[in-house]
C-alpha cells in the first residue's frame, strides 16, 4: 500500500511511536508498504519551526532527511496536476496543508495516515 503521511504522523513516527494509533504503528512497521512525506508537510513544520510552534532537535533542513531516510519515506512530489486540483476540493477543511495533502493522495491513488476528521469528510482513502 502507499501511504501519505500527515505531518502529524511523521512527527510522532520520528520522535513518539506512542501517540500513534495502533493501527497508524502496523502500517508504518510494514516493509509491504511504500511510505511518502509531501514537500507540503515539510513546508510546514518549516514554518512552525521558525515561529516557535514546533520543537526539534535540529533545524528542519537537518531533522527532515534525518528521519525521513532512517526510517524508509520517500519524497512525494508535487506536481501541477495536485496542485491544480485543489479548486476541485470541497470546503470541508480550511488548512491549507491539509487541504494539499489530500489533493496529492487523490490525485496520487494513496491513503493518508492522518488521525485528522476532517480529512475523512473527503473521498480520500484514510487509515488511523
Amino acid at each position: 500500500m502507499r501511504l501519505l503521511l500527515d505531518t502529524c504522523t511523521f512527527i510522532w513516527f520520528a520522535t513518539d511511536k506512542q501517540s500513534l494509533s495502533l493501527t497508524a504503528q502496523r502500517l508504518l512497521e510494514d516493509m509491504a508498504n511504500e511510505l511518502f512525506l509531501s514537500p507540503v508537510s515539510v513546508w510546514e513544520m518549516a514554518i512552525k519551526y521558525a515561529r516557535g510552534r514546533l520543537d526539534l532537535s535540529e533545524r528542519p533542513d537537518r531533522w527532515v532527511p534525518k528521519y525521513r531516510r532512517a526510517n524508509g519515506i520517500e519524497t512525494l512530489p508535487l506536481t501541477e496536476e495536485t496542485v491544480t486540483h485543489l479548486p476541485r476540493l470541497a470546503k470541508h477543511h480550511t488548512d491549507p496543508f491539509d487541504r494539499m495533502l489530500i489533493c496529492q493522495a487523490l490525485e496520487e491513488h494513496m491513503t493518508i495516515v492522518t488521525p485528522d476528521e476532517l480529512i475523512r469528510q473527503y473521498t480520500v482513502r484514510t487509515r488511523w
